[in-house]
Protein backbone atom coordinates (compact mmCIF):
# COMPACT_ATOMS: atom_id res chain seq x y z
CA UNK A 1 0.00 0.00 0.00
CA UNK A 2 1.46 3.43 -0.93
CA UNK A 3 0.56 6.79 0.95
CA UNK A 4 0.79 9.80 -0.36
CA UNK A 5 1.53 12.82 1.75
CA UNK A 6 0.03 16.03 1.56
CA UNK A 7 2.24 19.20 1.24
CA UNK A 8 2.72 20.86 4.60
CA UNK A 9 1.32 24.17 5.43
CA UNK A 10 1.37 26.29 7.86
CA UNK A 11 -1.49 27.38 10.37
CA UNK A 12 -1.16 31.01 8.92
CA UNK A 13 -1.85 29.90 5.22
CA UNK A 14 -4.60 27.50 6.24
CA UNK A 15 -6.48 30.43 8.14
CA UNK A 16 -6.31 32.90 5.33
CA UNK A 17 -9.56 33.39 3.11
CA UNK A 18 -9.11 31.16 -0.57
CA UNK A 19 -7.65 33.29 -3.52
CA UNK A 20 -10.31 35.41 -5.28
CA UNK A 21 -10.38 34.77 -9.08
CA UNK A 22 -12.19 37.38 -11.46
CA UNK A 23 -15.16 35.79 -13.47
CA UNK A 24 -14.12 34.81 -16.86
CA UNK A 25 -17.46 34.36 -18.06
CA UNK A 26 -17.92 31.78 -21.39
CA UNK A 27 -14.18 32.19 -22.31
CA UNK A 28 -14.18 36.46 -23.58
CA UNK A 29 -11.64 37.27 -21.17
CA UNK A 30 -11.18 38.78 -17.31
CA UNK A 31 -13.21 41.82 -16.26
CA UNK A 32 -11.71 44.93 -16.00
CA UNK A 33 -11.61 48.79 -16.89
CA UNK A 34 -11.92 48.88 -20.70
CA UNK A 35 -10.33 52.11 -21.37
CA UNK A 36 -7.04 53.35 -18.81
CA UNK A 37 -7.72 55.99 -16.38
CA UNK A 38 -5.30 58.28 -18.28
CA UNK A 39 -7.22 58.46 -21.31
CA UNK A 40 -10.09 61.15 -21.35
CA UNK A 41 -12.94 58.93 -22.40
CA UNK A 42 -12.47 57.47 -18.92
CA UNK A 43 -13.62 60.41 -17.45
CA UNK A 44 -17.31 60.01 -15.83
CA UNK A 45 -20.37 62.06 -16.44
CA UNK A 46 -19.93 63.70 -12.82
CA UNK A 47 -16.48 64.72 -13.56
CA UNK A 48 -17.26 66.16 -16.75
CA UNK A 49 -19.53 68.73 -14.67
CA UNK A 50 -17.64 69.00 -12.35
CA UNK A 51 -15.24 70.29 -14.94
CA UNK A 52 -17.43 72.64 -16.49
CA UNK A 53 -18.60 74.14 -12.94
CA UNK A 54 -14.97 75.18 -12.20
CA UNK A 55 -14.71 76.26 -16.16
CA UNK A 56 -18.02 78.79 -15.40
CA UNK A 57 -17.42 80.18 -12.30
CA UNK A 58 -13.54 80.47 -12.85
CA UNK A 59 -14.84 83.46 -15.08
CA UNK A 60 -17.12 84.96 -12.84
CA UNK A 61 -14.13 84.50 -10.45
CA UNK A 62 -11.99 86.38 -12.47
CA UNK A 63 -13.82 89.29 -12.14
CA UNK A 64 -15.13 89.22 -8.73
CA UNK A 65 -12.18 87.08 -6.77
CA UNK A 66 -11.84 89.74 -4.44
CA UNK A 67 -15.76 89.44 -3.26
CA UNK A 68 -15.81 85.75 -3.29
CA UNK A 69 -13.46 84.94 -1.11
CA UNK A 70 -15.80 83.48 1.28
CA UNK A 71 -17.47 81.86 -0.64
CA UNK A 72 -17.36 77.89 -1.44
CA UNK A 73 -19.21 76.65 -4.95
CA UNK A 74 -19.86 72.79 -4.38
CA UNK A 75 -21.87 70.38 -6.21
CA UNK A 76 -24.91 67.87 -5.35
CA UNK A 77 -26.30 64.94 -7.37
CA UNK A 78 -29.94 66.02 -6.70
CA UNK A 79 -31.77 68.55 -4.85
CA UNK A 80 -32.97 67.66 -1.38
CA UNK A 81 -35.45 69.98 -1.22
CA UNK A 82 -38.37 69.34 -3.51
CA UNK A 83 -42.13 70.62 -3.01
CA UNK A 84 -44.50 67.71 -2.21
CA UNK A 85 -47.21 68.66 -4.30
CA UNK A 86 -47.65 70.01 -8.18
CA UNK A 87 -48.95 73.07 -7.21
CA UNK A 88 -46.74 76.55 -8.28
CA UNK A 89 -44.00 77.20 -5.67
CA UNK A 90 -42.89 80.52 -4.74
CA UNK A 91 -39.05 79.36 -4.40
CA UNK A 92 -36.65 81.96 -1.97
CA UNK A 93 -34.88 84.47 -4.22
CA UNK A 94 -31.31 82.04 -2.59
CA UNK A 95 -32.58 79.12 -4.97
CA UNK A 96 -32.59 78.80 -8.36
CA UNK A 97 -35.24 77.16 -9.96
CA UNK A 98 -36.64 75.78 -13.23
CA UNK A 99 -40.37 75.55 -12.50
CA UNK A 100 -40.99 73.14 -9.54
CA UNK A 101 -37.11 71.63 -9.68
CA UNK A 102 -34.27 73.60 -7.82
CA UNK A 103 -31.05 73.99 -10.25
CA UNK A 104 -29.09 75.99 -7.35
CA UNK A 105 -29.13 77.09 -4.13
CA UNK A 106 -27.43 79.77 -2.15
CA UNK A 107 -26.12 78.76 1.69
CA UNK A 108 -25.54 82.46 3.68
CA UNK A 109 -22.96 81.61 6.00
CA UNK A 110 -23.66 80.86 9.26
CA UNK A 111 -22.79 79.04 12.79
CA UNK A 112 -23.24 75.03 12.36
CA UNK A 113 -24.87 73.15 15.37
CA UNK A 114 -21.66 73.09 17.18
CA UNK A 115 -21.01 76.53 17.02
CA UNK A 116 -18.65 77.00 14.66
CA UNK A 117 -18.70 79.72 11.83
CA UNK A 118 -19.35 77.99 8.15
CA UNK A 119 -18.62 79.57 5.08
CA UNK A 120 -21.35 80.81 2.09
CA UNK A 121 -21.96 77.84 0.02
CA UNK A 122 -22.90 77.80 -3.96
CA UNK A 123 -24.84 74.17 -4.30
CA UNK A 124 -25.33 72.75 -8.01
CA UNK A 125 -27.83 70.17 -8.60
CA UNK A 126 -26.04 68.30 -10.87
CA UNK A 127 -29.14 66.19 -12.42
CA UNK A 128 -31.43 68.72 -12.83
CA UNK A 129 -28.65 70.93 -14.71
CA UNK A 130 -27.50 68.27 -17.25
CA UNK A 131 -31.16 67.34 -17.89
CA UNK A 132 -31.67 70.89 -19.55
CA UNK A 133 -28.97 70.83 -21.38
CA UNK A 134 -29.48 69.43 -24.65
CA UNK A 135 -26.07 68.39 -25.55
CA UNK A 136 -22.39 69.43 -24.07
CA UNK A 137 -22.01 72.65 -25.61
CA UNK A 138 -25.28 73.56 -23.73
CA UNK A 139 -24.42 72.88 -20.34
CA UNK A 140 -21.45 75.45 -20.01
CA UNK A 141 -24.35 78.28 -20.81
CA UNK A 142 -26.83 77.27 -18.13
CA UNK A 143 -23.88 77.03 -15.93
CA UNK A 144 -22.72 80.15 -16.28
CA UNK A 145 -26.09 81.65 -15.86
CA UNK A 146 -27.12 79.71 -12.45
CA UNK A 147 -23.81 80.90 -11.23
CA UNK A 148 -23.98 84.83 -12.23
CA UNK A 149 -27.83 84.63 -10.78
CA UNK A 150 -26.66 83.05 -7.30
CA UNK A 151 -23.52 85.30 -6.68
CA UNK A 152 -25.51 88.38 -7.66
CA UNK A 153 -28.17 87.24 -5.38
CA UNK A 154 -24.91 86.84 -2.51
CA UNK A 155 -23.27 90.11 -3.41
CA UNK A 156 -26.95 91.77 -3.63
CA UNK A 157 -26.36 93.11 -6.82
CA UNK A 158 -28.03 92.56 -9.90
CA UNK A 159 -27.14 90.08 -12.86
CA UNK A 160 -25.95 92.43 -15.62
CA UNK A 161 -23.84 93.84 -12.92
CA UNK A 162 -21.42 90.37 -12.65
CA UNK A 163 -21.62 90.36 -16.10
CA UNK A 164 -20.26 94.03 -16.73
CA UNK A 165 -17.72 93.33 -13.98
CA UNK A 166 -16.94 95.08 -10.74
CA UNK A 167 -16.48 98.92 -11.11
CA UNK A 168 -12.92 100.09 -10.83
CA UNK A 169 -12.20 102.53 -8.24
Amino acid sequence: MAYRLAPVQSGHELLKPPVRRLRDRRGRGLRGPTIPAALPAHRTRSDRFDAAAVEAFSEIDAQWHDHLSDLDVAVDDIPRMLPRTDEPIQWPEEVTADGLVPLARLIPAGVDISGRPTRAQIILFRRPLELRAHDDEELPEILREVLIEQVATYLGVDEETIEDGPESD
